[in-house]
């Protein structure tokens, strides 16, 4: 009887013991794996407060945008001084256009309010805007847009033009977590996580160590961390110094999925499933062992032979605990390989004498001639694309050839390489069998139909997708057009002239402009600034689902405006079914109103000369999907 009780006597020790662990689990500042635009709410969205009296000084990290390209600009977004931000920043003009994404640290007074820390500021509501746009555009992602729409909900569905709305951004203070009063941390910085930001990189850019970046954040070694979500930074002393990192690649992470797996709101940090499942599984054991040991001394050799684990699988099993994935707490039937795992292997290429190629294309004639410095051809009886390159260039574009590899993005075969410094060289890419898609929708004896339109409309989403979404880091194709998309013998599209592709916080210079102006219609922000992003891609993606729709070329900006007048309400006279009969290519013979409706207001959403107000290509992809 004895034994009995000692065995209750330890369950209820263990017990309190794991409840403690589990408190101190808790009490610390989480991070949140869902990004600005999310509607999920998790711990980690806003951090937990709690008196008024809990506040601090702090900082957090902006980035310089099209909108804000001056510490002038930035100043008066967050009503600070100019010249207190020279000064923390190192910098000495308030005028000067800063390179886009520099980062610049703000000072903030972070307050407790309403049991949660916050940083509140004014901004005014321009017209057509949401509370989205404010929050993941103008702030980056500071707070969640459900945040934003909360504080303002009286002001209704969406904010008014000229309102002014309440922000409260996400800070926190030291003295709130036990790690912070251990480690005598003077700041908690709030960062916002862009592509190509792990732990590594953070720590190294801020002079901290990864261990105290995860446990400030309550991750794990083996935890992910996700573009457009926001962390902490712990800063143990002041002034704080933000390290330039070179562009140099990382270590390879454990594992990189790029878009988090959507959880419930029973899902938990894995630090507290681990402690959890440690201590339950040892509660089971000291419990089976004792008792054992109690049966033993009673000496009864049937009953123990009843109480031997392996007559209890379930009872045994569930001392195991469960798979848990290691990533933040994410089922481990869900995964997203990740792009990393494509780096380094380069491709096995042909290699091609000079001799091959000139008679393939009959001494590079103009006869088979395709565009500039791009020829057709034929090796082996297979049909090619073959590309005139200065031999500085080539290596660039086997190097990103390496990294992708997609089913919509026209394959790279092998490469001739140049004799001398001074000649060209050349790289040789498939030929798909019906031709770019600018010749198939000119060619009135073989139009392509609805259906076939709109596959290459979502095939091509699909490969832009991959480069802004699913690669590591994210490209912008910068040449989408008609005829840089091949359509394949079983009528699928595939993009082209990938080699040319850049991360996006890459601007080109006058003096090395590593981008061509596309032969198409060019979103506005490239042409004035020559900027590099996911916009300009969606911009172009808009103005070929035009061309699949009306069947036309070189749109300029007066006949786009034009041709969607009618989804603007503009007066016809025969209404919006009639001007979209007018927009759609009479060689179409048998489409789906709805559908060709539906992609016109696509298309113009697109091609918004305000880059903040077109679609992403998630966005895009979800429209499309359901067509297809």
């Amino acid at each position: 009887m004895g034994s009995i009780v000692l065995v209750h006597k330890i369950m209820l020790h263990l017990l309190f013991v794991a409840w403690m662990c589990l408190s101190a689990c808790t009490a610390q500042l989480s991070y949140d794996p869902n990004n600005c635009t999310s509607n999920e709410t998790m711990r980690g969205s806003r951090y937990s407060c709690k008196s008024p009296q809990d506040s601090c000084q702090t900082f957090l990290v902006y980035r310089a945008n099209k909108l804000f390209q001056t510490i002038s600009d930035v100043s008066k977004l967050f009503n600070k001084s100019s010249e207190e931000l020279l000064l923390i920043n190192n910098l000495t003009s308030s005028s000067e256009v800063l390179k886009q994404g520099k980062e610049v640290l703000l000072p903030i007074n972070c307050t407790c309010s309403n049991q949660y820390y916050e940083a509140s500021l004014s901004y005014e509501a321009k017209e057509n805007t949401t509370f989205s746009d404010i929050a993941c555009e103008v702030f980056e992602g500071l707070l969640k847009h459900l945040t934003l729409a909360e504080e303002n909900l009286p002001r209704g569905n969406e904010p008014e033009a000229s309102s002014e709305l309440q922000v409260p951004l996400i800070c926190a203070c030291p003295n709130s977590d036990s790690f912070t009063r251990s480690k005598r941390v003077k700041y908690l910085v709030t960062y916002p996580l862009v592509l190509g930001d792990d732990p590594y990189t953070l720590s190294k850019k801020f002079g901290i160590s990864p261990e105290d970046f995860s446990a400030v954040n309550d991750l794990n070694s083996l935890s992910t961390i996700y573009p457009e979500t926001v962390v902490l930074i712990p800063s143990m002393d002041a002034p704080i110094r933000i390290l330039d990192i070179p562009d140099s690649p990382s270590p390879p992470p454990g594992f990189l999925p790029t878009n988090p797996v959507v959880t419930t709101q029973e899902s938990t940090q894995p630090s507290n499933l681990y402690i959890a499942g440690s201590i339950i599984g040892f509660l089971l054991f000291t419990t089976l062992l004792a008792s054992g040991l109690y049966m033993k001394r009673m000496r009864k050799s049937d009953v123990v032979h009843s109480l031997n684990p392996t007559n209890f699988p379930t009872l045994w099993s569930s001392s195991r605990g469960s798979p848990i994935s290691t990533q933040t707490g994410k089922s481990s039937t869900i995964t997203c390989l990740s792009p990393d795992l494509l780096v380094g292997i380069k491709y096995c290429l042909l290699n091609y004498s000079i001799e091959e190629l000139e008679k393939a294309t009959k001494n590079f004639s103009e006869e088979n001639k395709i565009d500039d410095l791009v020829y057709k051809g034929s090796v082996n009886d297979v049909e090619v694309m073959i590309k005139r390159m200065r031999v500085e260039d080539i290596r660039q574009v086997i190097d990103l050839h390496s990294k992708i590899n997609h089913i919509n993005i026209v394959n790279l075969l092998g490469v001739c390489y140049a004799e001398s410094n001074v000649s060209w060289s050349y790289l040789v890419f498939e030929l798909p069998k019906n031709g770019c898609l600018r010749e198939c929708l000119s060619d009135p004896c073989n139009p392509l139909n609805w259906d076939k339109r709109r596959q290459i409309a979502f095939d091509i989403a699909t490969c832009l997708y991959y480069l802004h979404c699913c690669s590591f880091p994210s490209y912008a194709h910068m040449n989408v057009t008609s005829r840089n998309i091949f359509i394949t013998e079983n009528w699928r599209g595939k993009v082209a002239d990938v080699g040319r592709a850049l991360a996006p916080s890459v601007t080109p210079t006058k003096r090395n402009d590593s981008i061509e102006i596309p032969k198409g219609l060019v979103a506005p922000e490239y042409l004035l600034h020559g900027s590099v992003s996911e916009k300009v891609d969606i911009f172009a993606f808009g103005v070929v689902l035009l061309e699949l729709i009306s069947g036309r070329e070189m749109f300029d900006g007066k006949s786009i405006k034009d041709s969607l007048g009618f989804l603007s309400g503009e007066a016809s006279e025969g209404g919006c079914f009639e001007g979209l009969r007018s927009l759609v290519d009479p060689n179409l013979k048998d489409y789906s109103l709805p559908e060709a409706l539906c992609l016109s207001f696509l298309a113009k959403d697109c091609v918004a000369d305000d880059p903040i107000r077109r679609p992403t290509m998630d966005d895009i992809m979800k429209v499309l999907a359901k067509m297809v």
